[in-house]
């Protein structure tokens, strides 16, 4: 049942959903299998914005309800933003996190440009307005993966002020600090402005 305290996200990622709902403890997050969308949202877009664009674009065609949705990048000097929009199909369409991984090693493996930096893009739909909210947490990517916590490329990822990956720093760290928290922190704030008006 939906209330004024749920959040439709769209998304079938089991591991961002979870993030997000520690990350917005006082909602009730549901993605597109909470809600019995078991649809593969097309993602055509040619940036991080137009993608979660479409995705809570097609959400609030669905259910005509505020929607969610966000794309996440691994922007990459070297590889001249790579693989940014195509972060999760790096290696194909499977969406396989090792071989993503192995090739993006494989393509920095005589490169002393480690710098990288994860960006998310959040946005919110409504009946009236599209709203965006940008996260990025700068750092390296590593010369081998470490760590088993996380999901994606955390196990390269080493964010700036830190020595280890964000598979080695854990769950608690990385939510205070990634691209995905900052992100959210701006949508919180966008959140409490909206309850404060609505109870004004």
């Amino acid at each position: 049942m939906l209330t004024e305290k749920t959040l439709l996200f769209a998304t079938t990622n089991a591991h961002k959903l979870s993030e997000i709902r520690q990350m917005l403890p006082d909602f009730n997050v549901q993605g597109l299998r909470d809600i019995h969308i078991q649809d593969d949202i097309p993602e055509t877009g040619f940036t991080l914005e137009e993608n979660a664009y479409l995705k809570a674009k097609y959400l609030f065609d669905i259910t005509g309800k505020t929607s969610l949705a966000e794309d996440t990048g691994l922007e990459v000097h070297a590889l001249d933003g790579a693989p940014g929009v195509h972060t999760a199909r790096f290696a194909g369409d499977e969406k396989d996190e090792d071989k993503n991984m192995s090739k993006l090693l494989v393509l920095l493996k005589n490169s002393d440009n480690r710098q990288a930096q994860f960006r998310t893009v959040i946005v919110w739909i409504d009946d009236k307005n599209v709203h965006y909210f940008e996260g990025v947490v700068k750092g390296i990517i590593a010369r081998v993966k470490s760590g088993n916590q996380g999901f994606g490329y955390d196990p390269v990822f080493i964010p700036e002020g830190h020595s280890l990956s964000f598979a080695d720093l854990g769950t608690d760290i990385k939510n205070a600090i990634s691209h995905r928290a900052k992100a959210i922190d701006k949508l919180r704030n966008f959140l409490d402005v909206v309850r404060s008006s609505d109870q004004g």
